[in-house]
């Protein structure tokens, strides 16, 4: 046990720590930003608000939300570390210079696209995650056509004491029937967040720094956990580049830009 704190402690350590930590947050990356394409649907913001009822009441995704927190904290912390460690061995300087080409632009910025992203997640934190489970999130009543599960207009915005998510059958005035599902409009929250212009610029920023971050920070977390071969090297370097460095940014980037520009 004790030598294996003592490698944990180590650069190495926490390198591996900051490559698992990364890793993991990569594939909570996937699961959020498929849950956020929600927000796109033409139905009022009835598919985004019920993701944000299952990710908030499923007890393995509030277990593994938990496990999420505890890994940026880690992630941050050893980022941290590792910044200072490194700052402190360049002070001594180096035996021989070193090629500038040897290393990228991300590479050596990791730190402040680090701390780029952790003042954007602070803010969407601020925004989105403390506004649903401690702010005045509205609440809002939807009616959907059982037959053709089209949303029939604008959710009634409904105000009381105890509300809690469900849904329930009822006849309309035509005798149709029609499934009513009451739950918190957050889809209400984020529209109105992005339409500040200053929100939609620092998300921007936000996802410029996730994609510098992640070109970088993907390959190189596999590198550092000794997966490096001829054969599949490449096809996780396209995956970091393309994937994580180009795709899942413009998807989170699409979502304040699709909301400001329908002022």
């Amino acid at each position: 046990m004790g030598s294996m704190l003592k490698m944990l402690n180590s650069s190495i350590g926490q390198k591996v720590i900051m490559s698992l930590t990364g890793l993991f947050l990569c594939s909570f990356l996937l699961v959020h930003v498929s849950g956020n394409l929600q927000l796109f649907k033409d139905d009022h913001g009835l598919a985004f608000n019920q993701y944000t009822v299952f990710m908030t009441t499923f007890t393995p995704i509030k277990i593994v939300s938990y496990l999420l927190y505890a890994t940026i904290l880690i992630h941050a912390i050893n980022s941290l570390l590792l910044t200072m460690a490194n700052r402190k061995a360049r002070a001594v300087g180096y035996q021989s210079r070193k090629d500038p080409r040897s290393s990228s632009w991300a590479s050596k910025n990791m730190g402040i696209l680090g701390t780029i992203l952790l003042i954007f997640l602070i803010t969407h934190m601020a925004n989105f995650w403390y506004q649903y489970k401690f702010g005045d999130t509205p609440w809002a009543e939807y009616s959907v056509d059982l037959n053709s599960g089209m949303v029939l207009g604008e959710p009634i915005v409904i105000e009381g004491e105890d509300l809690h998510p469900h849904e329930y059958v009822r006849t309309d005035a035509s005798g149709n029937e029609v499934n009513v599902v009451v739950v918190k409009n957050l889809y209400a929250v984020v529209k109105e967040a992005f339409t500040q212009p200053l929100l939609v610029v620092l998300y921007l920023i936000g996802m410029i720094a996730l994609a510098y971050h992640m070109v970088h920070g993907f390959q190189s977390s596999f590198q550092t956990l000794g997966i490096r071969h001829n054969t599949y090297t490449p096809l996780i370097r396209g995956i970091g580049i393309w994937l994580f460095g180009i795709i899942i940014p413009l998807l989170f980037a699409a979502m304040p830009v699709y909301f400001f520009l329908q002022l």
